[in-house]
């Protein structure tokens, strides 16, 4: 007994110069972005003048619609603004010759391209891109929850369908936390922090980058340099796909919705053990949410929370941070 209390006092003392020693999550989230946009205007640099594309629109009274566009420049949301403020405000996604492209994503040739919204006969795509854009909000209020008091580390989220019923991020938070157990008013208040961040109506910037680049925006987090060499290795191009939402950079496994303010109904649900992983107790994060074009009646979203609040269960068992 008495060892085990030396022990916790050892894990305590070094969990406490641990953290006088790393940096601030502002200091941390100020690299991660310093790396984003100098990337960023290097790639914008490689088009040094305006060359021009069309871009042949396909799509509910736009076939046959041919837009001039400015390539490495314009992208699916400038060809929606020559269209009508329904277009901009509702489409979600973009197919650019037939493939999902993000709607903040420069055009680099001429293309074919279709605006997706989450009311289209066949929303698939749309609605999958919009539960991992979920999933990447919920990973975003998580890390700054406790600020610098204690550490998080989120997990590669799970790509889980619509139909499990909530969207799921991983998390490991500061082992000084192990114990912890999320009240309702924990939940909230992470809901909250959600919301605040859907009424910013932040856009979700895609910037494809060499896995070189995506290592040095992660170079404080080992687990997270793990993750970006797996999706390298995955990627036909071996490249790997960055996304900035305000000040928050996160490596996604596949596109994102436009902007967070296409989310309508948001909630935090619940936070779930997983039990001891590779990077220490892993639990996932789990929520509910409804785009701005489709709405539920307060007694249906009753229903679906009861839902959301149950454990989701994915066949791989993720170990690398976000």
């Amino acid at each position: 007994m008495a060892s085990r209390t030396v022990c916790r006092a050892l894990q305590r003392r070094f969990a406490s110069t641990a953290a006088a020693q790393r940096p601030s999550l502002a200091e941390v989230r100020g690299q991660r972005n310093a790396v984003f946009s100098r990337e960023q205007a290097r790639q914008r640099a490689l088009y040094p003048r305006i060359e021009k594309i069309e871009v042949s629109l396909q799509g509910p009274g736009l076939d046959g619609t041919l837009l001039v566009m400015n390539r490495g420049m314009s992208t699916p949301l400038s060809c929606a603004r020559h269209l009508t403020e329904h277009h901009v405000t509702n489409s979600a996604l973009a197919l650019v010759d037939g493939q999902p492209w993000p709607l903040h994503q420069p055009l680099t040739h001429s293309c074919s391209l279709t605006l997706l919204t989450f009311k289209d006969g066949n929303p698939t795509l749309v609605n999958e891109a919009y539960w991992r854009s979920c999933a990447a909000l919920l990973g975003q209020v998580l890390e700054t929850a406790f600020k610098d008091d204690y550490t998080v580390q989120l997990l590669s989220t799970p790509e889980v369908p619509v139909l499990s019923g909530a969207f799921c991020c991983d998390v490991v938070f500061d082992p000084q936390l192990d114990s912890w157990t999320p009240s309702e008013e924990s939940l909230r208040s992470l809901t909250r922090g959600a919301q605040q961040l859907i009424h910013q109506d932040l856009a979700w910037e895609p910037l494809e980058v060499a896995p070189s680049v995506a290592l040095e925006a992660f170079s404080h987090s080992r687990c997270k340099q793990e993750e970006v060499e797996q999706k390298a290795s995955q990627s036909p191009k071996g490249t790997v796909m960055l996304y900035r939402c305000g000040d928050h950079v996160l490596l996604s496994g596949g596109p994102l919705v436009a902007r967070t303010g296409l989310c309508s109904q948001y909630e935090v649900t619940a936070i779930h053990s997983l039990g001891q992983g590779s990077w220490g107790l892993h639990r996932r994060a789990q929520g509910l949410s409804l785009p701005l074009q489709l709405q539920a009646h307060h007694t249906v979203w009753r229903k679906l929370r009861q839902r959301a609040e149950k454990l989701v269960r994915t066949t791989n068992f993720s170990v690398f941070c976000l």
